[in-house]
């Protein structure tokens, strides 16, 4: 008799854990994340120690958006068995929730338990990069590159950090490095945009030709050569590209009051006027702001403050009159 309880207790454990790994196996052919979740709650109801099902939990919640959620389900395995696709998938739910020292922090151990897992340390330098760490962003680009030296991406992030720190023919090297890889419209319009930084409007001219030739469709590109034209006096050009920003985005404030500035370098005080007044619909809807911080976060404001500021303002006053 003895013998058969002592079977009884040792074949029970093992149907229960048979029964959690068959819901387990059934949510990982699941396709509906709610299901998926159901499924995999079951398994770890049977089985509180299923690490495999509390990862697979973690990803769907994370896709789902519950990113606190997905965190509780890493950090349980973490706290029992760590690795490096735990913290790596960790700091990307604590990136979703714009934790960005958790993130970073996660992204290190990573990289840390697995030194050739690269998009744990690519990870890393982006989010020193949001973290205004470029030094600590640029040294990880560099060991990125290292490895996998034609990633035009990473170049592009490495000159975006050279330029947050004023190395500016650094940044350069750098985007022009990300062309010569891969000349496509996404690495010529991240240079074009760097020369209208630095207020070389030929050169950015050129570039954002280029981005848009290979793709029309980015509102962007069609704005900051219509700025460009515009800052190099070729006005019915800057109007073009404007109206073509504004038929990709209406609510483009930005193309809006370059098309008023365009046309009062044109002297045409109606279309001007008339452009003032839908971006200042959009900027200051409720009309209770009368100063210039409406345009505060305007491309305008933040680059060509004086030349805006001194435009903007001659511009109110002559249609006032």
């Amino acid at each position: 008799m003895k013998k058969i309880i002592l079977f009884t207790l040792i074949v029970f454990p093992l149907v229960v854990l048979g029964q959690a790994n068959k819901l387990y196996r059934k949510a990982l052919r699941t396709v509906d994340l709610n299901e998926k979740v159901n499924l995999l709650d079951q398994a770890i109801a049977i089985d509180p120690n299923h690490l495999d099902a509390y990862f697979q939990r973690a990803l769907v919640k994370n896709d789902l958006g519950d990113y606190s959620g997905a965190i509780v389900d890493y950090s349980k395995i973490i706290l029992n068995k760590p690795d490096a696709d735990s913290y790596f998938n960790r700091g990307n739910s604590r990136f979703s929730l714009k934790d960005f020292v958790g993130a970073r922090n996660d992204y290190a151990k990573a990289y840390e338990l697995d030194s050739n897992f690269i998009d744990a340390l690519y990870s890393l330098a982006c989010v020193k990069y949001d973290l205004e760490d470029y030094n600590g962003a640029i040294e990880d680009f560099n060991k990125v590159l290292k490895i996998a030296p034609n990633f035009p991406e990473v170049y592009m992030l490495r000159a975006a950090s050279y330029k947050a720190l004023n190395k500016l023919k650094k940044a350069l090297e750098d985007y022009t490095l990300a062309i010569y890889i891969s000349p496509n419209a996404n690495t010529y319009y991240n240079r074009g945009v760097f020369y209208m930084d630095i207020n070389y409007y030929a050169k950015a001219n050129r570039d954002l030709t280029k981005s848009i030739r290979i793709n029309s469709n980015n509102t962007f590109a069609h704005f900051y050569r219509g700025a460009s034209f515009m800052l190099l006096g070729k006005y019915q050009n800057a109007i073009e590209d404007f109206s073509n920003a504004l038929v990709l985005d209406s609510m483009d404030f930005d193309a809006l009051l370059g098309l008023a500035l365009t046309y009062y370098k044109m002297n045409d005080l109606s279309k001007a006027k008339l452009h003032l007044n839908k971006a200042n619909a959009i900027l200051n809807p409720d009309g209770k702001t009368n100063n210039l911080d409406i345009y505060k976060n305007t491309y305008w404001y933040q680059n060509q403050y004086y030349f805006f500021v001194n435009n903007i303002q001659a511009l109110e006053k002559a249609v006032q009159n």
